[in-house]
C-alpha cells in the first residue's frame, strides 16, 4: 500500500485499538499528511522506499521554513509513532525513523519580580477595612511565600494550614501530597483572615471546607483568584501572573543560598533538572552567593 492508505489504516489503529481522543488523531493526521506531501513532492509514495535521510531532509525543510521547536518535536513523535506501527505491520523492512532526534528545547530564564516590587505588590491590599482585603492580603502573602501553584493555592481547605507549626499540605498533581513551610509574614496574614474575615465570608446554610472564599461563599476559582492578582498588578503598572510569584518564590531562596534539592520537594517538582532552571535565572548572584559563604572564596 502507499504512504496515504497506510496513514488511514493507522490513524483507524489510533482510535480503535489505542483509544486516543479525536482531537489527538486528527494531530497525528495533521503532521503525517504534512511529511508525505513532502515526501510525494519527492516520488516517494511507498513506505519500503524511505531512508533516513529522507525523514532528516524533511524535518530540515521545516525548520528552514521557521517552524518552532516545539513544533519538530511534535513532528518527530508523530513520525516515529507512525514508522513505529508500519515496523510492526511489516510495511518496512526497517524503521527510518529510529534515530531521530529531537531538537533540543532552549528554556527562557523563568521572569521573575524584584523583591523591592514585590513589597509594593503585597502591600496594597487594604487590611482595616473589608473582607475581601484581608483574604486577598492572605492569598498573595501565602502564594509568595510556599511557590504554590494557584490549582494549588485554591484548593487548600483551613485543614490543611498548620499555623501552629508553620507548615501547609498540598495537594498537587496527580494526587501527590507534600508539606510546605509557611513563613512567619504569611502566616500572620492567615491567620488574621481566620480571625476576622472568613466567617463573615461563609454561608452559614451551606459550610465550606475551602480557605480562600469568594462573595458567594464558595471556593474562589482560578479566574477570581487572577482577577485579584491582575487587580493591584495594574495599579503598579506591572505584569505578574501566579507563576511569576512561584518563579520569585525559587529564584529568591536560590539567590540566597537555599539547597536546591529543599527547593525542588517545596516546588513539587519531581526532578531536580526542572528546579535548576532557576539558578541559570542570575549567575552573578549565584557568584555573590559563593563568594560570600565559602571560607576560602576571597584572599
Amino acid at each position: 500500500m502507499e504512504l496515504r492508505s497506510w496513514l488511514n489504516s493507522y490513524l483507524e489503529y489510533l482510535l480503535e485499538e489505542r483509544g486516543v481522543s479525536r482531537h489527538t488523531s486528527q494531530g497525528y493526521s495533521s503532521d503525517l499528511s504534512d511529511m508525505i506531501a513532502y515526501l510525494e513532492s519527492a516520488g516517494l509514495i511507498l513506505p519500503n522506499e524511505l531512508r533516513a535521510h529522507h525523514l532528516t531532509g524533511y524535518l530540515s525543510n521545516l525548520k528552514q521554513a521557521g517552524r518552532s521547536t516545539a513544533t519538530l518535536t511534535r513532528r518527530i513523535v508523530s513520525i516515529r509513532s507512525f514508522f513505529k506501527y508500519l515496523t510492526i505491520r511489516r510495511a518496512v523492512d526497517y524503521d527510518p525513523a529510529i534515530q531521530l532526534e529531537a531538537p533540543r528545547i532552549d528554556r527562557k530564564p523563568p521572569r521573575t519580580v524584584e523583591t523591592a516590587d514585590l513589597d509594593k505588590l503585597l502591600a496594597l491590599p487594604e487590611t482595616e477595612n473589608g473582607m475581601n482585603g484581608l483574604r486577598d492580603k492572605a492569598m498573595l502573602e501565602l502564594l509568595y511565600a510556599t511557590g504554590l501553584r494557584v490549582t494549588e493555592l485554591i484548593s487548600l481547605d483551613v485543614s490543611h494550614v498548620r499555623l501552629d507549626m508553620g507548615f501547609l499540605l498540598c495537594l498537587g498533581s496527580g494526587g501527590r501530597e507534600r508539606m510546605v513551610p509557611v513563613g512567619s509574614q504569611a502566616a500572620f496574614w492567615v491567620g488574621r483572615y481566620l480571625a476576622e474575615a472568613r466567617t463573615g465570608m461563609t454561608n452559614s446554610d451551606k459550610p465550606v471546607e475551602a480557605l480562600f472564599l469568594n462573595h458567594l461563599g464558595t471556593r474562589l476559582t482560578r479566574q477570581g483568584f487572577w482577577k485579584v492578582l491582575k487587580k493591584y498588578a495594574d495599579q503598579l503598572g506591572m505584569i505578574v501572573t501566579p507563576h511569576t510569584l512561584r518563579h520569585s518564590f525559587a529564584s529568591h531562596l536560590l539567590d540566597n543560598g537555599a539547597d536546591i534539592r529543599a527547593v525542588q520537594e517545596m516546588l513539587g517538582h519531581s526532578e531536580p533538572s526542572t528546579t535548576q532552571m532557576y539558578l541559570t535565572a542570575d549567575k552573578p548572584k549565584i557568584k555573590e552567593v559563593y563568594e560570600r559563604n565559602h571560607p576560602r572564596a576571597r584572599t
